[in-house]
């Protein structure tokens, strides 16, 4: 008899931030993104010196959970998560520990894209959803053996999941995402006419 497994396994984890930690307000929590990326000037500069549109605070503001109580209680509430995702993940953390390294806000107007991208120099990345307007864009997955399949030919429209070389997910306000930071993703155009919010972040081992 056969024997088929799935092998070197990529995983994603999927919740509500409200299944673990203390409740986040939702509101106060969107209104303190688009407040900041109002008076973030540095911000503003750099997004548009650098072509990127919309607002990310990554390159201005290193210090949210200081600044904002609204952060410092996500930041409380990602930690949970994150050492759930870890534990899932089976890593052998030699006594050390994983921490945030990092977290910003993102802020994408219509046809407003974020292109391919990894994140270099953590261990878990990941993303919180503010604001999710009708048909505003899911973010986008790929293979990471997408580069070595060569003559490989590509997958049926109908595929698992799990052998598909790209994956949408459309996260609902109030559910966070996290992956491997090597795993490669995408945010493509914002089709919607409203502002797509979220809250990323970088989690490091040491």
């Amino acid at each position: 008899m056969s024997d088929i497994k799935s092998l070197f396994v990529t995983r994603l984890y999927h919740a509500a931030l409200s299944e673990l930690g203390k409740p986040i307000d939702a509101a106060e929590l969107e209104n303190s993104c688009l407040v900041i990326a109002d008076d973030d000037e540095a911000g503003q500069k750099w997004c548009e010196k650098n072509g990127y549109a919309g607002y990310t605070s990554y390159a201005s503001l290193t210090d949210l959970p200081w600044r904002f109580p609204i952060f410092k209680d996500l930041v409380k509430v990602l930690d949970k998560h994150v050492a759930a995702f870890a534990k899932d993940l089976e890593f052998d953390l030699d006594g050390k520990k994983i921490k945030l390294d990092s977290l910003w806000i993102n802020v994408l107007p219509e046809g407003g894209i974020h292109t391919a991208h990894i994140h270099p120099h953590s261990v878990i990345s990941g993303t919180t959803y503010v604001a999710m307007p009708s048909g505003t864009s899911a973010i986008k997955f790929e293979d990471p053996r997408l580069a070595m399949m060569m003559a490989a030919p590509g997958r049926k429209t109908k595929a698992r999941d799990e052998l598909r070389q790209f994956i949408y997910m459309q996260p609902a306000v109030g559910d966070v995402l996290l992956w491997e930071s090597w795993l490669r993703h995408e945010v493509p155009m914002n089709m919607a006419e409203d502002d797509r919010v979220s809250v990323s972040f970088n989690y490091s081992w040491g």
